[in-house]
């Protein structure tokens, strides 16, 4: 029987090995995606007076990199567990304090010690992601970013409708128990080990946090109901 522990050791050899092609792999349609996304957090940071950024799951370090090269003035640190990413980000210019050693789910930080927390598809890689959502939750002091997927909003209109019908009934999780076969998560050359998530999984905590909740499609083909429409969502929750 595959246990959690297996799954986590899968993905991060998954990493370790394809850490060379790491960039490449997240390239075009999806890295357009998260751009857009990223162009929305940064639009909000002097509103929020935000003036430090813990990105959670960095990688090599991508989304780090264009935000200090757009916003040099912020204290920017990322958190990432796997030594071989870490290695191509500080080859790429990031210091050592800047991308460091740490899990999503036990962040080393002080209640409310950075402004602001986010993650850029991070969270569908992690089998427990409400437990991140609450360590980025507790660490931010102002907000809270957060931009993945949304499994209800992907697929053909008949495929989305079923997803939807199941969550409703309460059956998704045995849904996803059958095509996991019981693993719990599945296995794709381009993204490694990834589990079945919605950006709207966790929405009840962070509304439950946040005095303002404001989301947004990173694609133009959703339509106005974007838990129904959109494969890609990010969310900003303002604190109180």
């Amino acid at each position: 029987m595959t246990t959690q522990a297996d799954a986590v050791a899968l993905q991060r050899r998954y990493y370790a090995e394809t850490a060379g092609q790491y960039d490449a792999l997240r390239a075009g349609e999806d890295d357009a995606a998260l751009g857009m996304a990223l162009d929305f957090m940064l639009s909000t940071l002097d509103r929020l007076g935000v003036r430090s950024i813990l990105d959670v799951g960095s990688g090599t370090g991508r989304t780090l990199l264009q935000i200090k090269e757009r916003r040099p003035d912020l204290r920017v640190v990322g958190v990432e567990p796997v030594a071989e990413l870490r290695a191509l980000g500080h080859a790429k210019g990031l210091e050592a304090a800047e991308l460091i050693d740490g899990d999503a789910t036990r962040l080393a930080y002080a209640d409310g010690e950075h402004d602001l927390v986010c993650e850029f598809a991070t969270l569908h890689h992690i089998p427990r992601p409400a437990l991140a959502v609450r360590e980025m939750l507790r660490v931010a002091r102002k907000a809270v970013f957060i931009c993945d997927v949304n499994n209800f909003g992907q697929g053909s209109v008949a495929s989305r409708t079923v997803k939807q019908l199941l969550n409703a009934l309460g059956l998704w999780k045995l849904a996803d128990y059958v095509k996991t076969r019981g693993k719990g998560y599945l296995v794709s050359q381009g993204d490694g080990v990834y589990y079945s998530y919605s950006v709207f999984n966790d929405y009840a905590l962070i509304r439950a946090a946040c005095r303002d909740v404001h989301l947004l499609s990173n694609t133009g083909r959703a339509g106005y109901d974007l838990y129904r429409t959109s494969p890609g969502v990010a969310l900003l929750g303002i604190k109180r």
